[in-house]
């Protein structure tokens, strides 16, 4: 006997359509690199999946190509995440490469802190402020004990040296230096007011532990691997849904991250962004997997999204990004 199987429903698109939204990719400003899946950490809300035992990590040969094709175009931001970004052998070397280019590009390191004190790594602080990277850094709260819930037991003291190193070869206060924290709220819940908790945590960061920083970006957990499991097994996954869902806002569409960002995984796959990424969600061309070097940067624009029901957690509310809020 057969069964036949509707075509899964796309909810965001369908609410895209009935608010005559259209969701294309603009001119590109970000490289976003996922260099791949190895961490320091397993993190509740971690939406890869990272861990100290995971063995996908970019290659010299696939940074090459990827600096390779960076240096034909004018993008100006590169962005590198993971996993601990840190922990690939060549990381260093890929900061160099993208160093060397001309004009150099703009560097984000997305960091979870803790890496910076490990044995092997004591030396990358002092050479991501040498090469002037923009650290954005995992912070989920300025309470001890809701970071360690989230993160794990001692990564809240071990975030605090690091942030103290971190000050003191001027992050956070010269401006060749920024730094910034990311919020993700500790369970099913969506972010309180970015400026609101930018204060509460620029408050309680100076007074109980002198360090300072220059923004605070909420991000919005979204209903993916790690995390989802999470929901799964408390039962809270259909709630969660729904409370993405009824808190959708237009006016964060235009905002979205995916609109001037080309996310690139661990193997040089393209993807519309890292939670595409995650749940295989690639460009490509018939059936083939497209690769960053495959791809005609000024073929980019007017690009069609691909979306999914996940999708809804980056539009909910002020709406979340790389950058934080939305609106």
């Amino acid at each position: 006997m057969q069964f036949e199987t509707k075509p899964r429903v796309n909810l965001f698109a369908e609410r895209l359509a009935s608010d005559s939204l259209t969701l294309r990719h603009t001119r590109t400003e970000i490289l976003q690199v996922n260099v791949g899946k190895l961490c320091n950490l397993t993190c509740v809300h971690c939406h890869v999946n990272a861990g100290p035992k995971r063995k996908e990590i970019m290659t010299r040969a696939t940074i090459d190509r990827v600096v390779d094709w960076l240096e034909k175009t004018d993008i100006p931001t590169v962005d590198l995440t993971g996993g601990a970004p840190e922990m690939i052998p060549d990381f260093k070397y890929f900061v160099r490469r993208l160093k060397s280019l001309a004009p150099p590009r703009h560097i984000i390191d997305r960091c979870n802190l803790t890496i910076l004190l490990e044995p092997g790594f004591e030396d990358y602080a002092a050479f991501l402020a040498e090469k002037q990277i923009e650290i954005i850094a995992s912070m989920p709260c300025y309470s001890a004990a809701n970071v360690n819930a989230q993160r794990g037991e001692g990564v809240f003291d071990a975030s605090i040296k690091a942030l103290r190193l971190l000050n003191s070869l001027g992050y956070g206060v010269d401006p060749a230096l920024p730094l910034h924290l990311v919020y993700n709220p500790n369970g099913a819940l969506l972010p309180g007011p970015q400026a609101e908790l930018e204060a509460d945590y620029k408050r309680e960061l100076r007074e109980h532990f002198e360090i300072v920083f220059n923004q605070l970006f909420t991000i919005t957990n979204l209903p993916i691997a790690r995390f989802a499991s999470y929901l799964k097994n408390n039962n809270k996954l259909g709630d969660y849904m729904l409370l993405l869902q009824e808190s959708f806002n237009p006016a964060t569409v235009a905002g979205l991250m995916c609109r001037n960002t080309i996310n690139v995984s661990w193997q040089g796959e393209v993807f519309d962004c890292d939670f595409n990424q995650m749940l295989k969600m690639p460009w490509r061309e018939g059936d083939r997997l497209l690769h960053l070097w495959e791809i005609d940067p000024s073929q980019v624009e007017h690009r069609e999204i691909q979306t999914g029901d996940h999708c809804f957690g980056c539009t909910a509310g002020a709406g979340s990004s790389c950058g934080g809020a939305l609106v």
